[in-house]
């Protein structure tokens, strides 16, 4: 039996109350299967470790979480406590540039069972590839002076090798889906950044003859999401385009506590992270109608990433079967709580494929 040792890193707010969710339907899925099995080592990294420890994560934190398969992670943030820059670059930033995530893969596709507040969405299913590594999110910069002299500077940082390596998985990505791959670029009004990745992209596509492409500007492109999301496969962006394109998918999907995201390691030195979209949501604590269907498609991406990519077939297909059936919380528009949603999610999984076992329903 291959078993598979995962970091489990709840961290904030609804985290909490989702990751325990989605961790038990991963074990269903385990028990289906009968071939694999998971094994969880939590670490209670999180603002509240920050106010007790002084660090979000302990010094060695990223030496834990080296020898694990992957790093499941729910959610990071309380600004009531932590500032959130204190709390994503001490937790989130730290284990993303320590392991090498360089990139970040966030899915959206109009979910069955969830009306996208698009009048047409037209079954839209693409998916982002954001360069995670640099960009605009570079830590290069600085602030002097006071007063009316007070001045920040912010450097965006681009490298020929951190753009390729993007583009690529985008490209690879595309040949096992609908063989298009579209570049978010501004080269119209960013003069040195922006026309340097164009003028990659150009070369990358160079390799990849029988991939369409095409570059459009992060403003039409923003708008082109909202008007025409079905016409894009595979969107590759930088750090801080990615972003912002990503939670347009989110939000055209009907609700950004479903979307699920990706932190890649490409190099296997070091695990991959998976997290979902939606943050910490202080509002909704302790309410038990958290959504966990983010966690919970989180979970696909990284059974996707082990390898188990029949099983999460098979989660998703389960997970659209809930929501047509009506199972939902309130933020898509249901009146079930977290656990019920889960619940059903987990009595009816079930498989046809010869590898499965037979599972047993709970009553």
């Amino acid at each position: 039996m291959k078993k598979w040792e995962i970091s489990v890193i709840p961290g904030d707010g609804i985290g909490i109350e989702v990751m325990p969710e989605a961790t038990r339907v991963l074990d269903r899925l385990a028990e289906i299967h009968g071939g694999i099995a998971f094994s969880y080592r939590e670490y209670p990294w999180s603002c509240e470790y920050y106010l007790e420890h002084g660090v979000m994560m302990p010094e060695d934190g990223l030496k834990q979480l080296e020898q694990s398969d992957a790093v499941f992670l729910g959610a990071v943030g309380n600004p009531k406590l932590v500032a959130d820059h204190i709390s994503l670059w001490g937790l989130l930033v730290n284990i993303r540039r320590g392991f090498e995530q360089v990139i970040n893969v966030r899915p959206a596709k109009q979910m069955k069972g969830i009306a996208s507040p698009l009048v047409n969405p037209k079954e839209f299913d693409f998916i982002v590839v954001r360069e995670n590594s640099e960009g605009e999110y570079s830590e290069v910069g600085g602030r002097i002076h006071s007063g009316e002299d007070e001045m920040a500077i912010q450097n965006a940082v681009f490298t020929r090798k951190g753009i390729t390596r993007a583009m690529d998985y985008a490209f690879e990505l595309a040949k096992t889906r609908r063989g298009h791959v579209t570049s978010a670029t501004k080269s119209n009004g960013i003069v040195h950044s922006m026309p340097f990745w164009d003028e990659v992209f150009q070369d990358v596509s160079k390799r990849y003859e029988d991939i369409q492409t095409q570059s459009v500007h992060i403003d039409a492109l923003s708008a082109f999401l909202v008007s025409k999301p079905h016409t894009f496969d595979v969107i590759v962006a930088s750090n801080l385009f990615g972003d912002i394109l990503t939670d347009i998918g989110a939000s055209i999907m009907g609700s950004i506590g479903i979307a699920p995201a990706a932190n890649i390691n490409i190099n296997g030195k070091y695990p991959s992270m998976f997290e979902p979209v939606h943050g910490s949501a202080p509002d909704i604590v302790g309410q038990g109608i958290a959504n966990p269907i983010g966690q919970i498609w989180t979970g696909k991406m990284m059974l996707d990433h082990l390898g188990e990519r029949e099983l999460g077939t098979l989660l998703l297909d389960t997970i659209e079967e809930v929501l047509q059936d009506g199972i939902k919380t309130p933020d898509i528009g249901g009146t079930a709580s977290t656990i019920e949603v889960t619940d059903h999610i987990f009595n009816k999984l079930n498989c046809g494929h010869s590898w499965c076992q037979a599972p047993s329903v709970d009553k």
